[in-house]
């Protein structure tokens, strides 16, 4: 930022602040965080922001929180580049208590006077607008200049600041910051906190998924002993790692802190047992027999419904609409499916009359209202493959697969959920060193054509194996096309 583009600032600054007419207008990012900032009785002579923790205090505070574990990714990709550009790292948590700070000693001593510091809090209604405080006020990555920040003690400093949630839950946990005196701001600031927040997410995803074959591997044992009864392995935030049998229960529960027992969406009640790490869910019995609901929606034939065994042959719509009630247990209001199936363009009424005639072709106890939602127990051969695939059980999701998702479909909603399952299918089955799971993902459809399967194919089998020359043929004609 040059001398010029800060006066500006300045002037703009003491316009709008000191409540004359002013000859521009901030930035709205900026605008509307002096705005909450004033709100929040923020004062613009402040001094400093408040220090919250002493040294002792905040090592615990670090230690227990989730960023900790991605702390030498960040100072990797942050802390070398901080030194040579006379900037700081700085990590907050969802607050804004500043964590970490680290970087340039000349540049530490210059935060030391503003409390830019490890122990103090600079959220919005701590600090008035800065990168760390307003990241996490709005979500988003957001770079503040000299005067855009609202107390002038820290008009000296730029910095550049994204936030980071937890892929676990999607909850903000922090924000990552780089800071520095005015003289060196860069142009790459910004996106260089943006990526090194989006790495720190994909690093605590790696995290949770090696977790969560941890708790599977140390309590698959609690959810086999059930036998014949319905039970699910829950993490501490209630998503759904292992179920028995597959496809009745949603991705996620939630479990309030001490309860050991609660209330599924469809009216059952399950027994919450407490493991060392996580949740074992149970229904110990039911309450009245329901009706059963099968779909099969997959592959090239016509979609069938099956209620109390008896098949029903669905037009591609009420077979799109099963599909997404199927995908959406907690259920989907008129403008929501409506969405779903036909984009902006679509029209409730017409959404509730096709409902209407559903209920009626299905029968009593399948589909409720208020929202749309199957009341049925429901089976079906999409879902048991994203249950499949979702618990690492390749040899299940093959044997349920028959192809795509409703290929005729154009509903927006399942498209997208065609090309994912499929490409999430793909994916396990090239990853796989099972030879027989990779010839029967090329049976289907979607393996058909698939150049790249028949390579492996024709590198793994053996010369005699009597599959070879299908796959040898097949690998040639895809390769000419």
């Amino acid at each position: 930022m040059d001398a010029e583009e800060a006066r500006r600032l300045n002037a703009l600054y003491d316009e709008v602040l000191g409540g004359g007419r002013a000859s521009a207008e901030p930035r709205p990012v900026v605008a509307e965080s002096w705005q909450r900032s004033l709100a929040a009785q923020v004062d613009p002579e402040l001094d400093a922001p408040p220090v919250v923790y002493g040294a002792d205090r905040l090592a615990e505070v670090r230690e227990s929180h989730p960023l900790n574990a991605v702390l030498p990714v960040l100072r990797q990709t942050l802390t070398s580049i901080a030194d040579e550009a006379s900037h700081i790292m700085v990590i907050t948590d969802a607050h804004g208590l500043i964590l970490w700070r680290e970087g340039a000693a000349d540049v530490r001593r210059q935060a030391d006077r503003v409390a830019l510091s490890e122990g103090a809090i600079w959220s919005e209604d701590a600090i008035g607008t800065n990168g760390m405080g307003t990241a996490l006020a709005t979500g988003q990555p957001v770079q503040i200049h000299s005067a855009e920040h609202l107390v002038r003690r820290i008009h000296p400093w730029t910095c550049a600041a994204a936030p980071v949630h937890d892929p676990d839950t999607g909850k903000l946990i922090g924000a990552v910051d780089i800071s520095g005196p005015l003289r060196t701001v860069h142009p790459a600031m910004m996106a260089l906190v943006t990526a090194a927040a989006r790495l720190a997410e994909g690093q605590l995803q790696v995290l949770m998924a090696a977790a969560d074959e941890q708790l599977r591997a140390r309590n698959m044992r609690h959810l086999m002993a059930l036998g014949e009864q319905s039970g699910a392995l829950l993490t501490p935030t209630g998503r759904v790692l292992a179920v028995q049998p597959l496809g009745w229960l949603p991705d996620r529960l939630i479990v309030p802190d001490g309860a050991d027992r609660i209330e599924l969406g469809d009216g059952r009640e399950a027994v919450v047992e407490p493991l060392d790490e996580g949740y074992l869910l149970r229904i110990p019995g039911t309450s009245r027999r329901r009706t059963s609901l099968d779909l099969k929606l997959l592959g090239g034939s016509q979609p069938i419904a099956t209620v109390n065994g008896r098949p029903i042959a669905l037009t591609l719509r009420r077979a799109e609409v099963l599909a997404l009630l199927m995908l959406h247990p907690a259920g989907l209001t008129a403008e929501q499916l409506m969405l779903q199936l036909y984009g902006d363009e679509g029209n409730p009424t017409t959404v509730r009359g096709e409902m209407h005639r559903l209920r009626n072709l299905l029968g009593s106890g399948v589909l409720d209202t208020k929202p749309y939602r199957i009341i049925a127990d429901v089976t079906g051969d999409v879902d048991l493959v994203r249950k499949a695939l979702a618990q690492r059980d390749l040899g299940t999701a093959l044997q349920y697969y028959s192809g795509p998702l409703l290929s005729r479909s154009e509903a927006p909603a399942l498209r997208a959920e065609r090309d994912e399952l499929d490409a999430t299918l793909r994916a396990a089955v090239l990853e796989s060193a099972d030879t027989d799971q990779l010839w029967q993902f090329a049976q289907t459809s979607t393996g058909a054509d698939d150049l790249e399967v028949y390579e492996r194919l024709e590198a793994a089998l053996p010369l005699d194996d009597p599959r070879r020359p299908t796959a040898v043929v097949r690998r040639l004609r895809l390769s000419e096309e």
